[in-house]
């Protein structure tokens, strides 16, 4: 079947897990983009009513923007609400603060069977990291073609690291065996995040232990964030090239 069709099965379904008066959280990428146009018709024909969203990138934004879907920011939510609110039953992992949004919608470039995620192909894993760990339930979207058993298999692990630390950081993803590109434009030059910052691609192949390398990145002061996500997914819909779409929950999920 082909991509975009599998594609906008998975963002279609959900879709459906968002009900009028919800925060909601908004990815980035190709496939993200089917679901802020269901939003979109959602909203036109009266379906969804009185929902805010977060886009996870400059691109989202503007997208969101031209659908009509309305938009807020944190500080708004923290202005509304007075403070942060902390349910420890709902979190996912210790470091998910629910900050009202009630649901992220995202994409993945790859997914163990565990639900662990590699992202960042749209370079707005930063930002994307930062909605994730807000959110009540983060809900990744993907098609079968993303799916492996150990993370690495079929993507590096993007890095966003600042300018000045490029050349060192580098060289530190390399001494843990990582092969390492930096992310160009089409146009050859230097491909920079919505933060300014660079981001390094680092090739290390099938990897067993994907929270240890998250550990030693979260210790490296250049490294803003990578595309490693563990322990955050509460659902998984995946499209299937038969045509069929799979929902998976996570063992740590509360839903």
């Amino acid at each position: 079947m082909n991509a975009d069709l599998l594609k906008k099965l998975a963002a279609e379904k959900a879709a459906e897990e968002i009900s009028s008066g919800m925060i909601v959280g908004l990815g980035t990428g190709s496939t993200v983009q089917f679901t802020l146009e269901k939003i979109s018709t959602k909203i036109k024909n009266g379906e969804l009513k009185n929902i805010r969203c977060i886009p996870s990138s400059n691109n989202t934004e503007k997208e969101a923007l031209r659908l009509g879907i309305p938009l807020t920011n944190f500080g708004e939510l923290i202005m509304n609400n007075g403070e942060l609110r902390i349910n420890d039953q709902n979190s996912l992992s210790i470091i998910n603060y629910q900050l009202s949004i009630d649901i992220t919608i995202d994409g993945a470039d790859e997914v163990d069977e565990s639900l662990n995620l590699i992202k960042g192909g749209g370079g707005a894993l930063l930002r994307e990291k930062i909605l994730a760990q807000a959110s009540k339930r983060l809900v990744i979207i993907v098609d079968e073609s993303k799916l492996s058993k150990h993370l690495g298999t079929k993507w590096s692990v993007p890095v966003e690291v600042i300018q000045f630390a490029a050349s060192v950081e580098q060289k530190y993803l390399e001494s843990l065996g990582a092969k390492v590109l930096q992310r160009k434009n089409a146009d050859g030059k230097d491909y920079i995040t919505d933060e300014n910052n660079f981001i390094l691609d680092a090739n290390f192949g099938e990897i067993k232990n994907p929270e240890e390398l998250a550990v030693l990145l979260n210790q490296r002061a250049g490294i803003v964030e990578h595309g490693i996500f563990i322990g955050m997914t509460s659902e998984l819909i995946c499209a299937m090239n038969d045509g069929s779409v799979n929902v998976k929950q996570s063992a740590n999920s509360f839903m």
